[in-house]
């Protein structure tokens, strides 16, 4: 990378892999533990063709689409300290201000962490809103908050932002809606981000395995070799016995009035054998591999915008590589920690921003970096070394592209960082801003079990943005 933190221009006219072969979709493991003859392994197919059946169904019934804007989210899973990247307090005590020294960046009169250089030199490519506040302190119920702008209900499980874009836009090639990088389901509460009350058709397809791994790949687009058109035609037999299978045992997903034109179309894509090309990360060139990092979450992203450029709608990233702690929840050895993670965050987000910004899809890809909340501002005395704890009062995030105004600071805090001291903005504030963004429909209703719920009962724009 040049010192500037941006992608080389040799990398500008990269191509990517052709988006109309592209399925992606999530496995349902009830359909893969239904049957398995003779060794060939169908629950992937199966479950694929059966997801892509009503996403093909939703694409033919959406109509005319208006400006495509995608998304990709990467999740600060565990509550990333503002006070810390973002929003640092070099005048206030010690036990406030931390071990780190803001620096100047590129927006004038804006200062980030000294661990965040190639991000000081993408202020323009996105804003920062310093005064967002949460009514939860609780992992799971925080993480299904950002995720959705709704608070949590063990009644009705509101949807994530990839499920409603799946639900409301049309698809523009045919890839399913949206992906995740990452198993971020909190085990107390439901996966963040996922269908909620839409129903399992509108999940996202959920891949755990890192990108960086030596050996990645997405086995559920694998074909055997030795499968010729005679076991492949057997293959389109038992999907269809699962279609009714399915049909019967979730009812919710009316599967059955999926019409057989959109069938073909699902069988079709998940055995092309192209279709896995979409995740085959190898194909980006090597420099530009190692410019967004050799790690989970910079080939995550790496695979979010090569995803994003196939037609995928919605990625979501897990954005973090410490796995002694939960993500970014550091209660304690906080210094230590974000001395691993703030370099991989900066080199990889920047990476991001200007790997988008070369190949022109800045404009039409929202790009946001949120956790579920902030952390204190005062750091505490745990034993195996000083932490910071939950803190909803008062945090930041970062969002840019896909239309949004860059190079600006939204609202501020205090003197400590503990309190929002000018322009309030709510997490539903801030899911009606993407909402915007994505030109979906808060106030679209849907009815489950006699009970009608919006997509996004409360929230406002955060105008200063557009």
């Amino acid at each position: 990378m040049t010192t500037s933190g941006r992608i080389p221009t040799l990398f500008r006219n990269h191509r990517s892999i052709a988006s109309k072969d592209n399925p992606v979709n999530r496995l349902q493991i009830a359909r893969r533990e239904f049957l398995q003859l003779g060794g060939l392994q169908i629950g992937a197919i199966s479950a694929l063709g059966i997801s892509l059946n009503n996403a093909l169904a939703q694409k033919a019934a959406a109509g005319t689409a208006d400006k495509q804007v995608n998304c990709i989210f990467m999740f600060l899973q565990g509550g990333a300290s503002h006070i810390d990247m973002y929003d640092m307090k070099p005048d206030a005590s010690t036990e406030i201000r931390g071990e780190f020294d803001p620096v100047s960046t590129r927006l004038p009169g804006l200062q980030l962490c000294d661990r965040l250089p190639r991000l000081g030199q993408c202020t323009d490519k996105f804003s920062l809103i310093r005064s967002m506040h949460s009514y939860t302190t609780k992992h799971g119920e925080g993480d299904v908050h950002i995720m959705s702008g709704s608070p949590v209900d063990k009644n009705l499980q509101p949807p994530g932002f990839g499920a409603v874009m799946s639900r409301q836009k049309r698809q523009q090639s045919q890839v399913p809606p949206f992906v995740h990088f990452g198993n971020m389901k909190h085990p107390a509460y439901t996966a963040p981000g996922f269908g909620g009350y839409l129903g399992r058709s509108c999940d996202p397809f959920l891949i755990d395995q890192s990108p960086n791994a030596a050996d990645f790949s997405v086995r559920e687009f694998d074909t055997a070799a030795d499968v010729d058109r005679v076991r492949l035609s057997d293959r389109k037999s038992l999907l269809h016995a699962l279609d009714q299978y399915q049909a019967n045992q979730e009812k919710q997903l009316r599967f059955a009035n999926v019409h057989d034109e959109f069938y073909e179309q699902a069988f079709a894509l998940s055995t092309s054998r192209r279709a896995k090309q979409a995740f085959d990360i190898s194909q980006e060139p090597e420099r530009l591999r190692d410019a967004y990092g050799r790690n989970r979450v910079g080939q995550g992203l790496l695979m979010a915008r090569r995803l994003v450029e196939a037609g995928v709608r919605f990625v979501a990233v897990q954005g973090y590589v410490d796995t002694q702690i939960y993500g970014w929840d550091h209660h304690w050895g906080i210094f230590p920690h974000l001395k691993t993670q703030l370099p991989i965050y900066d080199q990889s987000y920047a990476a991001l921003l200007n790997d988008l910004d070369d190949r022109g899809l800045l404009e039409n890809t929202l790009v946001i970096t949120a956790g579920e909340f902030g952390r204190t501002p005062r750091i505490n005395d745990e034993k195996r070394g000083p932490g910071r704890d939950h803190w909803s009062n008062c945090f930041s995030l970062t969002i840019g592209g896909g239309g949004v105004k860059t190079g600006r600071v939204i609202g501020a805090s205090d003197k400590l960082g503990g309190e929002v001291a000018d322009r309030p903005v709510s997490v539903a504030d801030f899911a009606a801003t993407v909402y915007h963004a994505l030109g979906l429909d808060p106030m679209a209703e849907h009815t489950v079990d006699g009970r009608t719920s919006k997509m996004l009962p409360k929230g406002r724009v955060v105008h200063e943005l557009f």
